[in-house]
Order: C-alpha cells, then structure tokens, then sequence
C-alpha cells in the first residue's frame, strides 16, 4: 500500500513538472514572432440596431499582447445590451455621442426619473413613483471609458450619427483568472446565428478554433438558470422571466421602439462633479471618474512644431486606470514627420490607424524586421514590449489610438532630448560606433530640443 501511495505522489509530481513545462513552453512560444501585419477584424456579427466586429484573439501578435480588440457600431436611437466581459476593457470613442452606464455592487442610486413610468400610468398599469439608478456618463467623440472586468455596462446612441466605438481587452491582465479566451457575457438578447459573418482573409491557421470562441460566447446568462428559481429570486411573473431568458435573434445591439429617457449630467456638470476632491471607498468604486477626452488640444502631453502631439490617459489623469492596469494615447502626426525610434519599457501595445496613413517599423531582439508595413484607416497591429519600432507619417499625416497593458507606460526614445543616446558620454557613443567624437556629439544632440515626435528633414519616398 505504501508503494503504490509513493506511486502515486511521483505520478502527480511528474504529470505536474510536465504540465508546467508545456505551460512555459506555450507561454514561451506566444511571444516567437516571425512577423507583424496590420490586420482587420475577422468576424463579423449584425445586429438589428448596429454592428459588433472582431479581430481574431488568436492570431499570433494578439496572442502575444493578450489582447482581443473589437469595434461597435451603434445605430441612432440604439441600445447596447448590458453585458460584462471576464478582463477589463478599454474603450475609445471614434465617432459620436451618447450615454454610457457601468453598474457597480452597492453603489448608491444616485440618479431618480419621476416621468419614467408616465406612459405606463397612462395605460392603466400600477403606477410607480419613478426610477432610480446609478450615475450614467455622457460620451462623445475622444472619449477614453474604462470598463473593470465584470462590471456590467451598456451604451446608448442619443445622437444623430452613428456611434463607432473601438475597444481592448487586456485578457492577460491579472483581473481574469480564466484563461485567453474572449469571454462575453450577456444580460439580455445575445448573439445571433442568423446575423454572422466571417470575413475570408480570418488567418486559416487559426479559423476553427477562433469560428468556435466566437460561437460559444456572447450568449444570454439567463437563459441557463432555472425559471422558476429566477422568477422567485426576482419575485416577478414567470411571463417576465420567459421575456428575460428568450433569443429574439435581435443580437448584441437593439433599435429602441422610441426615444429613451435617461437622466444624465450634461457635459460641464460632469466635468465638475469629476473634478471636485473626495476620499474614501466611496471615491474608489462609486464616484471614481471612468472617462477621459484624449483628443482636447489642451490635454496634449507632447507637442513639436511639425512634428505633431500626443495625448495621453495614464493613471495620473484617470486613477481608475491603476486598478485595470491599462492606458491609453492618441497621436497626430504631421505629413512626414516620425515617431522617434524607440522601446516600451512596461506595456504590449496595439495601434488602431484612425486616419492618415503611416510606414511602420517594429525590429526584434535578433534585429530582425519582423514589420514594415504601410499602414491605413482602419488597420490594426501589435507592438510588444521591449520590441523596438521606427514611425513616419505619409504625406498627408497620421492619426491614431494606441491601447496600451499598463496604467503607466514608459518609452525609451533612442533619437532626441530625452533619449538613451543624450544619456551617454560622448565617449561611449565614439568607441560604440567607432566614430569620431565629434560624429558621437552630432548624433547624441542634433535633435535638440525635439523628444518623442520629431520634424521630418527629408521628404517622405
């Protein structure tokens, strides 16, 4: 008996080295990239108010950054079905206005609607002293939204364009203790078979698994409990619990029969009740401002003179940030100018192109080229960390949003006032490169005083 219990415990020790092995292996091998292109989502899912789109979670670079990117749109007068995701998620809104909730448990209802049930009193249905919610947040275009993983959100288009918001998960962040899959979980609806569309450039490599993912997720949470049990934990009609957990093939966006009525600040009340001092749990759940307008020209973080700016959402600019651990930038550059060579010390990054078009270099640890790549509207691609990239904006400039996996992202320029080479001695760079050390001091200043966006000197090929 003892043998076979020694047995035993050596079979479990060898199954668990083995499985650790293969853990850091897999691990080890999601970061070997060969090469990066720009990419378009890969599958597509219609709703009956708008149109959720996905990049493939699967293919190689997102799978070395962890992250599963998507793109909403949201019809006029439409509503995105509350939902949560298992990783937080970052949100940038790339056209419109609207309003957006994020539910958090206990917060108080701070915000009550006498006039809600008006129309339902009209009908002779029981009348009702009005709602109360918590604190939604007007959007508009600009707009950065964190969103922590779980909490519930939903967005409403009130405007008069349609809504494109573009999105990040970050699924390696230590907040998802599941695994890398994209895990959507509905409140209602959910998605539609009948609405589905692969796109024929999805990586072949990876179609059946990601075709599965898809499938599996974005499916109503109700419809798996019990009815009776719901309509007793919810102490309402079983009628209402049918309607609750039915697929009405509408999808993950619906249209609203009409204008809905949802009382919100407007958007200087907001700015101040953002701004004003407060403490306690109350600040840090309740409270806590979630959004930042990144593209306010007097919110630029770095600035040059043809060179272009930069806005930045760090956690010293939005605090909840540091509990997701994520960040955001915005960036214009000029026609022809360059986005200084340089490295992340701290975050995988994805670039989403918003307009303009861009030549782009990313150069890994073997210096080898594994991007070089002309980038336009719409297109998508990965930095990871410690990578080292070159950026030169086309000839009619650049725009972007990059996501980035840490709350307070650090560059380490190579060329300008603030770079590695303005660190060093003249005489490091002179035996470094067996130069002259007046070559060396040329090299380590001639960019003074331009730091991370630097003014073009030639014309773009």
């Amino acid at each position: 008996m003892t043998k076979l219990v020694a047995l035993l415990l050596l079979s479990l020790l060898a199954y668990a080295a083995v499985a650790s092995t293969e853990m850091q292996q897999r691990e080890a091998q999601q970061c070997q990239l060969r090469k990066i292109s720009t990419s378009k989502p890969s599958h597509r899912m219609r709703s009956q108010g708008g149109v959720t789109e996905i990049w493939d979670p699967e293919e190689d670079q997102f799978q070395c950054a962890g992250f599963a990117p998507m793109r909403d749109t949201i019809q006029t007068n439409s509503l995105s079905l509350p939902k949560f995701f298992s990783a937080p998620r970052l949100v940038y809104i790339e056209q419109g206005r609207g309003v957006m909730g994020v539910s958090y448990p206990g917060c108080p209802e701070t915000y009550h609607n006498d006039q809600q049930f008006s129309r339902d009193r009209g009908q002779g249905q029981r009348g009702m002293s009005g709602d109360q919610h918590q604190k939604v947040h007007r959007i508009r275009r600009g707009d950065v939204i964190a969103v922590p993983a779980g909490a519930a959100h939903w967005c409403y288009n009130d405007g008069n364009e349609e809504l494109i918001a573009v999105s990040v998960l970050d699924l390696n962040n230590q907040a998802n203790q599941l695994d890398q899959n994209l895990r959507g979980f509905m409140l209602a609806s959910g998605q539609s078979s009948h609405g589905q569309e692969r796109y024929e450039r999805a990586s072949r490599r990876y179609a059946g698994q990601s075709e599965r993912s898809h499938e599996e997720t974005f499916q109503n949470i109700f419809r798996g409990f019990d009815e009776e049990l719901m309509a007793e934990a919810f102490n309402v009609p079983r009628e209402t619990v049918r309607r609750m957990r039915q697929d009405s093939n509408r999808g993950l966006i619906v249209k609203c029969r009409e204008d809905m009525r949802i009382m919100s600040p407007d958007q200087e009340e907001e700015e101040q009740s953002e701004s004003s001092p407060r403490d306690g749990l109350e600040e840090t759940f309740c409270n806590m401002k979630i959004k930042q307008n990144i593209e306010l020209q007097r919110e630029t973080g770095v600035y040059t003179k043809q060179g272009g700016r930069i806005n930045i959402a760090n956690q010293q600019k939005l605090p909840i940030l540091q509990f997701i651990d994520m960040s955001a930038e915005r960036g214009h550059l000029m026609p022809n100018a360059l986005y200084t060579p340089h490295w992340s010390m701290t975050d995988n990054r994805v670039v989403y192109a918003l307009r303009g078009e861009l030549n782009a270099q990313v150069v890994d640890e073997r210096g080898n080229t594994i991007m070089k790549e002309r980038v336009r509207q719409g297109d998508m691609f990965v930095i990871p960390q410690f990578y080292a990239t070159l950026m030169r904006a086309g000839n009619n400039g650049f725009e972007w949003v990059s996501f980035k996996s840490s709350s307070q992202p650090i560059k380490s320029p190579m060329a300008g006032s603030i770079s590695v080479m303005r660190a060093m001695p003249i005489d490091v760079i002179s035996n470094a490169y067996q130069i002259s050390p007046r070559e060396a001091e040329q090299l380590k200043m001639n960019r003074d005083p331009q730091s991370m966006l630097l003014s073009p000197t030639r014309t773009s090929s």
